[in-house]
């Protein structure tokens, strides 16, 4: 492997990263916004009795959709080699955006994490705390707080020290810059997250394993869905990036990571294609929107029989 102590090397890997990306993010767009243009019609216009899971999906749409706008841009500045023409203005707008939902999509799906559970394993509680006020209350801080920091970064992150790149070939005093916000959001943003959907989820999982009705079972498809993308999209991306940004601050330059990282940016924007699952799971079979919500005591495990 080439080692470097310069700025880095982008410009071999320009070829590299017009075949990745510029499929992968068409992919994305097309697909994406099919499916969370619907999601959002049918839970804002179509469901009448709103869940706290519905509002929360609604925000993870709105998230999506806000990134799937933002991809045009970036699928252009891939195919002209990464050569940015829309200015400094849209390239802080549209990388602000698209770094954002990464850490806004985790942040909702683990509001979801929790809503479900709390249904599952604290019945009683959930009776008590289950009201569409608190989740637009939590859904409001996540975009207030989201909103603070993506001004923050949009104003003080640099753009480049290369030509006319977007967000990329910074060199290491740039670095440095960026290190605790890059750290901070992965801690707070990424890190904690994650722990609470491994660690929520199974438990989820095995309580309601003792549960034998279709209900359950869907509730198991949602809980492997968002396990499955937590851990195909989210973690390998904050891995690499991790590394990527210790590599940088060394001034070491390993190409391997490198091309991770980028293999772990493309695998990250499948989550605003993936999510609509989670969607379909809330909206067909296996419905989240509770019709009734009545507790029956089965085997000792007290399970809420429409809440999925």
């Amino acid at each position: 492997m080439e080692n470097t102590t310069s700025v880095d090397n982008d410009e071999k890997f320009l070829p590299f990263q017009r075949y990745l990306f510029t499929p992968v993010y068409s992919l994305v767009l097309f697909f994406g916004l099919i499916g969370n243009l619907g999601a959002l019609y049918y839970f804002i216009f179509k469901i009448k009795q709103k869940s706290p899971s519905n509002i929360y999906i609604i925000n993870l749409a709105v998230a999506d959709t806000l990134f799937l706008f933002a991809l045009p841009f970036r699928i252009h500045y891939h195919l002209n080699d990464s050569n940015w023409i829309f200015g400094e203005a849209m390239c802080r707008i549209t990388g602000t955006v698209f770094f954002a939902n990464i850490y806004i999509s985790i942040t909702f799906m683990t509001c979801i994490c929790v809503d479900r559970y709390i249904a599952t394993v604290h019945p009683h509680t959930y009776l008590r705390l289950r009201n569409t006020c608190l989740a637009a209350l939590v859904s409001t801080t996540v975009w207030l707080v989201s909103g603070a920091a993506m001004l923050t970064f949009m104003h003080e992150c640099p753009l480049s020290s290369k030509g006319n790149m977007c967000f990329e070939g910074f060199n290491k005093d740039e670095w440095k810059d960026m290190a605790p916000y890059s750290l901070c959001s992965l801690i707070l943003g990424s890190l904690l997250p994650s722990v609470v959907i491994l660690v929520c989820y199974p438990i989820v999982a095995r309580r309601i394993a003792r549960i034998n009705n279709s209900t359950a079972r869907g509730a198991r498809r949602i809980i492997y869905a968002i396990l499955a993308i937590t851990v195909l999209c989210f973690l390998p991306y904050h891995v690499m990036h991790l590394a990527y940004l210790l590599s940088r601050l060394r001034e070491i330059r390993e190409d391997w990571i490198y091309i991770l990282r980028r293999v772990t940016m493309a695998l990250v924007s499948l989550n605003s294609l993936l999510d609509p699952i989670l969607y379909y799971f809330a909206t067909g079979h296996y419905k989240w929107r509770l019709k009734r919500l009545r507790l029956k005591k089965k085997k000792g495990v007290y399970a809420i029989s429409k809440g999925f």
